[in-house]
């Protein structure tokens, strides 16, 4: 049976987000047997750090990138991370893993009594630096992405990278509006960091 013709596309296909470009990373894994999708992790990311608009994330989290094109690249050369997703400075979206793997995003982490956050999370990173204020339209995609996320996994919390590896890691940080976030997905004052 094939689907009428005004039938809306689905918004996921295996892990996959319907409105985000995709870019596959080899930098992933499979979830643990048991886990339960339900954690959102926000960061933040650019490179060289302060700087925006290149594509340069894009080949950190496939494996492409450049060393020798900046001296900055050599203090992380070697580095396989991914994201399963990346927010431009003007609201443009992009996917690297399916939500139904495990990307390498979070690191050694607790949240919610759990460990090893990357197991049960979907990481996003905003383009932009820790601590520094990020655009309207980023936070437009956001709230958009997190409902579409939470419309096809159980989250429950949403959290930066901050709160998941204190100490440790300090994104997206004090520039970070999560009143913003909080306001516009409505979502209980529960599921936020403190």
């Amino acid at each position: 049976m094939t689907a009428p013709e005004n039938a809306a596309p689905a918004l996921w296909q295996d892990g996959w987000y319907r409105f985000a470009r995709r870019l596959d990373s080899p930098n992933f894994g499979e979830r643990p047997q048991d886990a339960q999708v339900d954690l959102i992790v926000v960061h933040s990311i650019s490179l060289p750090p302060g700087q925006f608009g290149g594509d340069e994330v894009q080949r950190l989290f496939t494996n492409t990138l450049d060393w020798e094109a900046h001296p900055y690249f050599k203090s992380i050369e070697g580095l396989a991370v991914s994201s399963h997703f990346y927010i431009r400075r003007n609201g443009e979206l992009w996917q690297f893993v399916s939500c139904d793997d495990r990307a390498w995003h979070a690191g050694a982490s607790q949240y919610r009594g759990r460990g090893e956050c990357n197991d049960d999370s979907v990481g996003i990173e905003l383009e932009g630096l820790e601590g520094e204020t990020f655009e309207p339209e980023q936070y437009e995609a956001l709230t958009d992405l997190c409902a579409g996320i939470a419309q096809r996994y159980p989250i429950a919390h949403i959290a930066g990278h901050e709160h998941i590896a204190p100490g440790r890691k300090q994104d997206p940080g004090a520039g970070f509006d999560w009143r913003v976030l909080r306001a516009s997905l409505a979502w209980p004052a529960a599921s936020f960091p403190a």
